[in-house]
């Protein structure tokens, strides 16, 4: 049997503006293995990016705070450790690579001295032995001339080479979990493989399990063990990768997985585009489908009710209340 290293249950996270009560994530629920590689995938400002840093417990007050759920990590629940505790398992037990490294890194300290900050903190190194060990921790990420670079300032490094510093941080103390939150966004597409190369490589080295956020399916479908797709907050469909990219059971799974520019369709054929945009969270009612403006499937039902997710095979769920019809209807479409 597997060991579970995270469980989310039922996270709800809020946020209270002049508008009212936007519900960023509400009642997320999902789990990680050891040595899992987990992608959370779905449009901008679907709660993706609010989830991790949840579990970090990084979610600036006000206006944002934690409502309810539990965030079960190692047998605890992070939602019930004082700060003091939170801080002993951040950066040390749980690392985060964040979106832009441009703004993640301090630009008016060394590239050492941010590293060595870290293992002085959590694993109570000396300083010079700090600084020794943060330069292999560059040449683990592929830095060169690592103990010259030390010196160096962030400005002095390109977009890709930032990127693998966050990583080296991130790997300092050994984590058990580590999140990496859109890591390729501000790099090509040569350096995304490099550092999707990496990440899992040294997954595979040290044993951690790994969070992926993204928008790149592409990456997702090579990289990740199982795909949670969100969309307004909550989980709409989850499942092994394999199942979720050859039977995805849920409209706005399907749509996102047509709308990925194939090389094997004729090139005169238009891209798809899921139609409409996505919902006002703050407009939203908790008790129908978010969705449902924006399927081509939805029925009556879907604007009355909020479909809970169900599992419909092995390791899968979704939460949809077509879900046993959606394969050959969108098949049927695929005939046409």
């Amino acid at each position: 049997m597997r060991e579970t290293v995270l469980e989310v249950k039922g996270l709800r996270t809020y946020f209270y503006i002049r508008e009212g009560v936007l519900r960023a994530v509400d009642g997320l629920s999902y789990s990680v293995n050891k040595g899992e590689f987990v992608a959370l995938v779905g449009e901008s400002a679907c709660g993706k990016s609010v989830s991790a840093l949840s579990i970090m417990r990084l979610i600036p007050y006000p206006p944002g705070i934690i409502v309810g759920g539990e965030i079960i990590f190692e047998g605890r629940d992070l939602l019930k450790l004082s700060e003091e505790e939170m801080r002993s398992i951040r950066g040390n037990r749980i690392a985060m690579v964040f979106q832009e490294p441009m703004t993640s890194l301090n630009p008016v300290l060394t590239i050492g001295r941010q590293i060595a900050e870290s293992l002085e903190l959590h694993r109570g190194l000396e300083k010079n032995d700090a600084l020794v060990e943060a330069a292999n921790l560059l040449k683990l990420v592929g830095i060169p001339d690592a103990e010259r670079r030390l010196n160096d300032y962030p400005y002095q490094f390109s977009g890709g080479m930032q990127q693998r510093i966050m990583i080296a941080m991130a790997l300092s103390c050994n984590p058990v979990l580590l999140i990496a939150d859109e890591p390729t966004t501000s790099v090509d597409v040569t350096v995304q493989a490099q550092l999707m190369e990496l990440m899992n490589n040294l997954r595979s080295q040290f044993g951690m399990s790994v969070i992926l956020i993204t928008h790149n399916l592409g990456l997702v479908a090579r990289y990740a063990d199982r795909v949670n797709v969100m969309y307004a907050g909550r989980l709409v469909e989850s499942g092994l990768t394999d199942t979720i990219y050859s039977q995805p059971h849920h409209p706005y799974t399907v749509g996102l997985i047509a709308s990925v520019p194939r090389l094997d369709l004729p090139r005169q054929r238009p891209l798809y585009v899921i139609p409409g945009l996505p919902p006002n969270l703050v407009r939203l009612s908790p008790n129908v489908c978010a969705f449902a403006p924006r399927c081509r499937f939805a029925i009556s039902k879907c604007t009355e009710q909020r479909p809970e997710l169900e599992q419909v095979g092995d390791e899968h769920w979704v939460a949809c209340f077509r879900h046993q019809e959606i394969p050959e209807l969108t098949a049927m479409e695929c005939e046409r």
